[in-house]
């Protein structure tokens, strides 16, 4: 198991734990995400995906909340379900 996968499932398992932003970048870049740094003043990386619509926000900020990593597993569920559905037509 790859090392971003590890990172998902614990993320999952465990949404309370210590989550830097550095693990968010890891698992995007590992699952073909976009995970953008904050611009001009923001204080949120902005996450997107080829499949599906609109931005996940996720704070740049520690500690980052357990409801901001539930969404991400979530983003990246069905980020990774629609890649599959794209791929098999």
């Amino acid at each position: 198991m790859a090392r971003a996968e590890r990172i998902l499932k614990k993320m999952g398992e465990n949404p309370q734990n210590d989550w830097k932003i550095n693990d968010f970048e890891v698992v995007c870049r590992h699952y073909s995400l976009d995970c953008d740094p904050p611009t001009g003043g923001g204080s949120h990386y902005k996450v997107t995906s080829k499949y599906l619509e609109g931005i996940l926000t996720v704070p740049a900020k520690r500690p980052i909340k357990a409801i901001y990593v539930r969404k991400f597993v979530s983003y990246v569920a069905s980020h990774v379900s629609s890649g599959e559905e794209a791929s098999d037509e």
